[in-house]
């Protein structure tokens, strides 16, 4: 099934414009999940809305949002406040910055989109903006309406298309600082410099996604696949650990051959959702 988009409307830049889709970038569907299930009936746990100090259920239509102000007290909030104070969707991406990326932090970022034509029309258009951008060697700024809010949105070329970046207000930001002052200025010797770069040399290569492993991930499927098998499920044996005070030591050590700490062997990668579907059909 294709994905679903996220949102759809208008890219514009200046005069040119043409309808877009907004669609994630990253998904996480595929990752193993789990549910709360009652041990002794192995059913599936249901919350009720309950006021806190009764403990009475509450029905849907009774709960409205409330902004606390103390311990004890809340500003009720209704819904028609909420809609006076909304923004207006324009369903319209328009563009009105053009900054170097190496310009926005990455501490700014919050999640990628990939921005497509949406429908058979507006594909001159959409390639006019994207090869603007390009030939920019910029990204651009924007604004949208996303679920009643505002968002910043750095939008660049890529392959093909657009991808859009949602960025954070300044005031979602952390400051480095409040962390960081309290670190001890420590002076590094040469000599540890030097052996440190050795091992950077040794273990420098090129970025590729297609080397990431997620162990934990494959560990999961394993173990759900023995569950269903009726498989005991034992402990992996791991590796004792040993505390190295001397840093020139660690560093050298770090440099001979074989130092590396071995990487546990990975699960096949069996997908226990394709299984249980088998399961299903065959039944």
């Amino acid at each position: 099934m294709a994905p679903r988009a996220n949102w759809k409307g208008f890219l514009r830049l200046s005069l040119v414009t043409c309808p877009v889709a907004l669609f994630p970038a990253t998904s996480e569907s595929e990752k193993v999940s789990f549910n709360q299930i009652n041990r002794k009936t192995g059913h599936r746990i249901k919350y009720q809305k309950v006021d806190a100090e009764t403990g009475e259920e509450v029905a849907n239509e009774d709960i409205v949002k409330g902004y606390k102000v103390d311990t004890d007290s809340y500003l009720e909030i209704t819904k028609e406040e909420l809609e006076n104070i909304s923004l207006e969707s324009t369903r319209t991406i328009d563009i009105d910055q053009f900054v170097p990326r190496t310009e926005i932090d990455d501490l700014y970022i919050v999640r990628p989109y990939f921005l497509v034509p949406d429908g058979k029309v507006g594909h001159d258009a959409y390639a006019v903006i994207r090869d603007t951008i390009k030939a920019a060697g910029k990204v651009a700024l924007a604004r949208v309406v996303l679920t009643n809010r505002e968002h910043i949105i750095a939008v660049e070329a890529r392959d093909k298309g657009l991808m859009g970046m949602l960025l954070r207000y300044p005031y979602e930001v952390r400051q480095p600082a409040d962390y960081f002052d309290d670190i001890k200025d420590v002076k590094i010797t040469k000599d540890m410099l030097d052996l440190a770069k050795h091992i950077v040399e040794k273990k420098s290569g090129h970025f590729d996604p297609k080397r990431f492993e997620d162990h934990y991930e494959n560990a999961l499927n394993e173990m759900l696949a023995k569950k269903q098998k009726g498989q005991p499920i034992t402990a992996p044996k791991r590796p004792e650990g040993s505390n190295v005070v001397d840093l020139m030591d660690a560093l050298r050590q770090s440099l001979k051959p074989g130092s590396a700490p071995k990487a546990a062997k990975a699960p096949a990668k069996k997908s226990v959702r394709k299984t249980a579907a088998k399961k299903r059909k065959a039944s």
